[in-house]
């Protein structure tokens, strides 16, 4: 089931790096809101493309007031071994058992080179500051995503 514009965001606390990220920490320090984003699997030529592109944006992105968070089924070893890489220095949760990634409808069956499995969705969530998803953008492309949120959310 799909969340929809205007309902209240799922809750979550999930392992990173440094510890732990939630989704309310996250809100009380954006002024604009949260950007939060699923993809498949850390250190593989999309999610790179895509997490990159978030790295290159995230000074305008936090200028407007945003915070972004990575979400992956990664294990946080694995995560800290693609920020360092990478150089991102925005949050990258584990969502393991992608719990969260279901209650955001970001897990599900998906086409892979063909056939259809279950995994990942590519996909991009704002949260505004009290809680309530304003965008939700599904099943999205690794490139030029990231373009498009800005333009979307008027951030230059």
């Amino acid at each position: 089931m799909a969340l929809e514009i205007g309902t209240t965001a799922p809750s979550f606390v999930l392992r990173t790096v440094d510890g732990e990220v939630s989704l309310d920490s996250l809100l009380e320090e954006a002024e604009a809101g949260v950007i939060v984003y699923f993809y498949p699997a850390a250190m593989t030529p999309g999610c790179t493309t895509e997490a990159c592109d978030f790295r290159d944006s995230l000074a305008s992105l936090t200028a407007h007031g945003y915070a972004v968070v990575g979400i992956s089924p990664d294990d946080p070893t694995k995560l800290a071994e693609f920020a360092g890489t990478e150089g991102l220095t925005f949050p990258l949760a584990s969502d393991p058992d992608h719990a969260i990634a279901e209650a955001y409808g970001a897990w599900g069956a998906k086409k892979l080179y063909g056939r259809e499995v279950r995994g990942m969705i590519r996909s991009t969530f704002v949260v505004a500051p009290d809680g309530t998803l304003t965008r939700a953008y599904r099943n999205v492309k690794a490139t030029g995503h990231v373009a498009r949120l800005r333009r979307d959310l008027g951030v230059d």
